[in-house]
């Protein structure tokens, strides 16, 4: 299986992160009228760098001394944060529907283009098993 990772390169994790992200912000638009909740959105630029260290899981912290406590960087940095809206409704609901909505058009986007770059490499994989 590494081999296959090394093949899709980033692609893969990335696919992950995207769609868990079209999910968030689509329970953001859901409940865009729901008195008190915060929206939320995970940093994609930084969960992907943090995944070079081992992909998929993120890397882990290193222990320097026998006293140290190790905590995987998931724990350490949460996934998934609060966004800070522009301007805050009166009932304490921080959705914005136009930013959400704008942000998961993007990340559609993104995650078709994603999508289509690993499509190509496993058919390029595949043709190459063909030929053998």
């Amino acid at each position: 299986m590494n081999r296959l990772d090394r093949f899709l390169g980033v692609h893969g994790q990335a696919l992950a992160l995207r769609s868990e992200r079209m999910s968030i912000l689509a329970s953001n638009i859901a409940n865009a009228a729901t008195p008190g909740y915060k929206a939320r959105d995970l940093d994609f630029a930084r969960l992907m760098q943090a995944g070079k260290g081992a992909r998929g899981a993120g890397a882990a912290l290193a222990a320097t001394s026998a006293g140290h406590i190790t905590t995987p960087v998931q724990q350490a940095m949460p996934r998934i944060a609060y966004r800070v809206p522009v301007q805050p409704s009166l009932d304490g609901n921080t959705v914005e529907l136009a930013t959400e909505q704008l942000q998961f058009a993007e990340t559609a986007l993104r995650y078709r283009s994603t999508l289509s770059i690993l499509n190509g490499r496993i058919g390029s994989l595949m043709s190459a098993l063909k030929e053998q």
